[in-house]
């Protein structure tokens, strides 16, 4: 099918999305939040490992373990935003165009 038989604007995204461009953007938008979720928890686990099994000078062990201590809670934010509940913009941006559509 051409985009001109089914009068569909499609748009590819660099990570699979083939659809219109708010579902794009919806792609796009999880997958980097995503990553710097994943980011946060191997930087927490690299700062536990310096932390409880890495030689570390007394000095820089204080350092880390106050690191550790602020990843904690960037990890706890990051987790809160997985599993809670939540309005998504793109998901009500979508429903106000559908809704546009039918009238």
């Amino acid at each position: 099918m051409h985009e001109e038989d089914n009068n569909h604007d499609y748009h590819k995204s660099i990570l699979g999305g083939a659809g219109n461009a708010l579902e794009n953007r919806k792609l796009l938008n999880f997958w980097a939040r995503f990553v710097i979720s994943i980011g946060n928890a191997i930087t927490l686990l690299v700062l536990l490992y310096l932390l409880f099994y890495a030689e570390v000078k007394e000095t820089s062990r204080d350092l880390v373990n106050i690191l550790v201590g602020a990843y904690v809670a960037v990890l706890a934010k990051s987790t809160d935003y997985w599993y809670r509940e939540k309005k998504d913009q793109e998901h009500e941006e979508q429903i106000e165009t559908l809704q546009e559509k039918r009238k």
